[in-house]
């Protein structure tokens, strides 16, 4: 069964949440290099678990939140020249860009 999304206090992986401003004519191209840098690069990368792309209704922002079995695994992927070229890519469509590896502190559900 394939890997997916867990979103749970504790759960074992490290979680990057990557908000990049952008320009609301460039946020589509934005939203296309990530996709592509995840089909193409981080999908087939050790300890890649999954990859989540969000796009701000307001076209101003996009979000990626992607999952990684360890923050060694994350840090690895950061030193891969084919993963470099992608993250260029996104960098040079956007404004600015915020990554950080969070830990899930709480979830709720209704």
């Amino acid at each position: 069964m394939p890997a997916t999304t867990t979103i749970t206090v504790d759960a074992p992986v490290a979680t990057l949440i990557n908000v990049f401003t952008v320009q609301a004519d460039r946020q589509r191209e934005l939203v296309d290099v990530l996709v592509t840098a995840t089909e193409e690069v981080m999908q087939h990368m050790p300890g890649f678990v999954a990859a989540n792309i969000h796009a701000s209704d307001d076209g101003t922002r996009v979000i990626n939140y992607a999952q990684w079995e360890t923050a060694d695994a994350f840090k690895a992927m950061l030193d891969t020249p084919a993963a470099q070229v992608h993250m260029r890519q996104a960098a040079a469509l956007a404004d600015g860009f915020d990554p950080h590896l969070y830990a899930v502190a709480s979830v709720h559900h209704r």
